[in-house]
């Protein structure tokens, strides 16, 4: 089985696409639109409201650069406190399966949790961008 690790890469990418297309498209309706009615939500959880700013860009932006795999870590870090937060302020409640429970999110946090600590692998601009990522030079 090891023939499978020369797929790694392949599976980093997936993951990344994965989370970065549903945090982009999550976070979209919110900045784009809804960011009012996101605030008023998270104030009713007795949350400060300026952080549905924080919390929309992070899906929005922070999916932007997990699907490009730029500053993956950071943006997977932002999108896996955004979703912790989600989970525990809105569907811990509903339990883990049914009406708005915590399966999805919790899904794709651990998702966001992997990539902060693999990156966002060899096929992403981190790879390009980073020293000897393989934009420059053979030394």
């Amino acid at each position: 089985m090891r023939y499978l690790d020369r797929l790694q890469p392949l599976a980093l990418l997936v993951m990344r696409l994965t989370l970065g297309a549903v945090m982009t498209v999550h976070g979209f309706h919110k900045v784009f639109g809804g960011l009012h009615h996101h605030a008023e939500f998270v104030a009713s959880l007795g949350l400060p409201a300026w952080t549905a700013y924080l919390s929309s860009f992070a899906e929005f932006f922070g999916g932007l650069l997990v699907l490009l795999g730029l500053f993956t870590r950071v943006a997977a870090l932002a999108i896996c406190i955004d979703l912790s937060v989600a989970i525990a302020k809105v569907h811990i409640h509903n339990g883990l399966t049914g009406n708005n429970g915590y399966e999805f999110p919790l899904a794709l946090a651990t998702l966001a949790f992997a990539l902060i600590f693999f990156g966002g692998g060899p096929i992403a601009f981190d790879h390009i961008r980073a020293p000897g990522g393989g934009g420059g030079k053979p030394r």
